[in-house]
């Protein structure tokens, strides 16, 4: 069977990494992929924004599934578009119609999902432009520090962490009047800020049924000692030392179960990966964050420790078998660090030639991000650009071996976090 891959990160060389694996995947596509994804897959000359585009290419290539990488594909309704067409629907698209997407596509619609199905959350308030006056009147009020959302998709990047009232007016003014974040900040969503420890789980589900793959945790600062702005992900741990079967139950019970029920009850048509972005407070699960396909860097460490095929799973998602499904998981720990440009997550320079990948060793995966071929030299051509998985049976010896093969990957400014991780050693060593 073909398959088409569409993004263009680490999370899509990851995928198409793992499916290749598979004797069932005969072709594997990328639109648009990236200089490292050729590896496994062809890259599809095509605009993933114009799904008539990737219509034609999925009937001139006999492409029979459709991975969704990335979220805007999803909120813009590619699913949809597929469903629309007699000659198209028998295309399996793993990833959400456009009604499921709003949970990401929309933070202030995601925070209503949790109300009405009683999933456990911080509180919060949204405000529009219009409403600013009412916005400072609300911060006023509220305890510090306070988080600061866009309602819209920022890349990562548009959650602010105000440690005071000046910082979150200006924060607040920064994105409803100078749009920072374009329309994406046109409704802001202001919550409680919860003190605990992040984790991220992530279900396959078909909306009724699921399977539940292995949990990470992910390092969104740029700084070490997660310091400084956000960034789309400098690196991951799976599996996390806290997140046991008592804590994993809970999760079961008050997030995952209801979540399901509200799509039932909403008839939110939903074939593909939930990534749940949760806050460990005292051992209680509260959710952060939806997102809608699997996220990036948690995919470089999560697929790697995933025994089964993937496509088989992808196959019990299309055949409403998830509840048979048996998923096999390695019990090793896979650590990944992310190599980004310097500047980043601001402004960074491009086309900086890249060296030392055929010095990795073999047993560490490389999954490129940012990457491009240019006169057949390898360079950067993003913000982040390089994942390094490694696996081992501690996460010392994992992240270890994660971190020396990146000290082997060079070019023009680069940098990345050495202290991955560094939380669950302090408290779980």
């Amino acid at each position: 069977m073909n398959v088409l891959i569409i993004g263009s990160g680490a999370r899509e060389h990851a995928i198409a990494w793992k499916l290749n694996q598979s004797e069932y995947c005969e072709k594997i596509f990328l639109a648009p992929g990236n200089a490292g994804t050729t590896q496994f897959g062809t890259t599809a000359a095509v605009d993933i924004h114009d799904f008539a585009e990737v219509a034609k290419f999925a009937t001139d290539f006999n492409i029979m599934m459709i991975v969704v990488g990335a979220e805007n594909t999803l909120v813009d309704g590619i699913h949809d578009y597929f469903q629309s067409s007699e000659y198209l629907k028998h295309i399996l698209v793993i990833g959400p119609k456009k009604a499921g997407a709003m949970l990401e596509g929309s933070k202030d619609y995601c925070k209503a999902f949790f109300q009405r199905n009683n999933i456990p959350t911080a509180r919060y308030q949204t405000f529009t432009e219009d409403t600013f006056g009412q916005a400072a009147e609300y911060l006023r009020n509220h305890n510090f520090p306070v988080v600061l959302k866009a309602d819209g998709l920022a890349a990562g990047k548009g959650v602010i962490i105000a440690q005071d009232y000046d910082q979150a007016i200006d924060t607040l003014e920064d994105m409803l009047r100078n749009k920072r974040f374009g329309n994406a900040s046109s409704k802001v969503v202001i919550e409680e800020y919860l003190e605990g420890i992040e984790v991220s789980v992530f279900i396959l589900t078909d909306g009724k049924d699921y399977v539940l793959l292995p949990e990470a945790k992910d390092y969104k600062r740029i700084g070490e000692g997660d310091t400084g702005l956000n960034t789309g992900g400098m690196g991951a741990i799976s599996p996390v030392p806290f997140v046991d079967d008592v804590f994993m139950q809970k999760v079961k019970e008050r997030v995952i179960d209801p979540t399901l029920r509200g799509m039932q009850e909403e008839q939110m048509d939903y074939t593909g990966f939930l990534f749940i972005g949760l806050m460990n407070v005292n051992g209680e699960p509260y959710v952060i964050e939806y997102n809608v396909r699997l996220g990036d860097p948690e995919t470089e460490a999560i697929l790697p420790r995933i025994k089964s095929d993937l496509f088989e799973l992808f196959r019990a998602l299309h055949d409403r078998k998830l509840g048979e499904f048996q998923l096999e998981i390695d019990p090793r720990t896979a650590t990944t660090v992310f190599l980004v440009s310097g500047g980043y997550p601001e402004g960074f320079e491009k086309g900086k030639e890249i060296s030392g990948i055929e010095n990795v060793p073999s047993d560490v995966l490389v999954f490129h991000a940012g990457t491009k071929m240019v006169n057949g030299k390898l360079v950067n051509s993003g913000g982040r650009v390089i994942a390094v998985t490694a696996l081992a049976d501690t996460m010392e010896e994992a992240l270890a071996k994660a971190n020396a093969a990146a000290e082997t990957i060079t070019w023009q400014d680069r940098y990345y976090r050495h202290d991955i991780g560094f939380d669950l050693r302090q408290t779980h060593a």
